[in-house]
């Protein structure tokens, strides 16, 4: 799914309120991981991540490859936080902008 510039920035809005929920460590991407992400997609729709800091991966290369596994749109990589959106298939909340 390709975000437009405003509905990036509406996203972008939306995630500076929200706490990471998600830790990618050491092991970096486990299946868990990308599981637990999976699932808090399903339900919040918008998701931050944090990498913590004795992961040695790329945030960018690590944020492509959870997009891809999880089917989700990278909204923007900060440092060593990725917010991810995907639309619930079963509950859609965020309406974005046109």
């Amino acid at each position: 799914m390709e975000l437009t510039s405003r509905q990036r920035a509406y996203l972008k809005g939306l995630s500076a309120k929200l706490e990471p929920v998600v830790q990618i460590g050491k092991s970096s991407l486990t299946p868990a991981v990308t599981q637990a992400v999976d699932d808090v997609l399903e339900k919040r729709e918008l998701v931050k991540v944090s990498i913590l800091k004795n992961c040695t991966d790329d945030p960018k290369e690590l944020a492509e490859i959870v997009a891809q596994r999880t089917r989700s749109t990278v909204v923007q990589v900060i440092g060593k936080k990725i917010i991810l959106f995907r639309p619930s298939k079963k509950h859609p909340k965020i309406e974005l902008p046109d």
